[in-house]
């Protein structure tokens, strides 16, 4: 049985998000913000439902968990997100001073690690890679198979 607050749990919160976002013909990316062990915020890709380019889950779940606590910045939260965040994304994060990020699969193309590192993230922040790797991985595979 998962522990209600384990990375694992809410990572499969986020994942619940990015199979909406499969469903929904998006790129199936999920993000949830936990702050003290709740969920404050949730989305998913919705660039083709909005037509906004920036309408990625992170930058969605970052303005819901704002609006929900009347505050820009986030320290005391943690964003999980099934995809590692792209450069835009973690400039969100950092302007936000997430206190922590947790991400489920590597993105080899985009993701942010590759053009810039942590350094890109606010200095506090702290990341965790790799939670749920493989199913936040297949979903991805799964998705773009059926695209080509």
């Amino acid at each position: 049985m998962l522990s209600v607050h384990s990375d694992t749990y809410f990572m499969q919160q986020a994942l619940a998000e990015a199979k909406q976002a499969y469903e929904a013909g998006e790129v199936p990316v999920g993000a949830v913000v936990v702050c003290e062990n709740r969920i404050i915020a949730r989305a998913h890709n919705q660039t083709e439902q909005l037509t906004d380019v920036t309408a990625h889950a992170e930058i969605l779940a970052l303005t819901a968990a704002s609006n929900h606590l009347g505050s820009k910045y986030l320290p005391e939260c943690t964003l999980y997100v099934t995809l590692e965040p792209c450069v835009m994304c973690a400039g969100a994060l950092a302007w936000a001073q997430m206190g922590r990020v947790v991400y489920g699969a590597t993105d080899d193309k985009r993701g942010f690690m590759l053009h810039g590192g942590k350094s890109l993230l606010h200095p506090k922040t702290k990341l965790e890679m790799g939670v749920l790797e493989h199913d936040c991985g297949m979903l991805m595979t799964a998705f773009f198979r059926g695209k080509r």
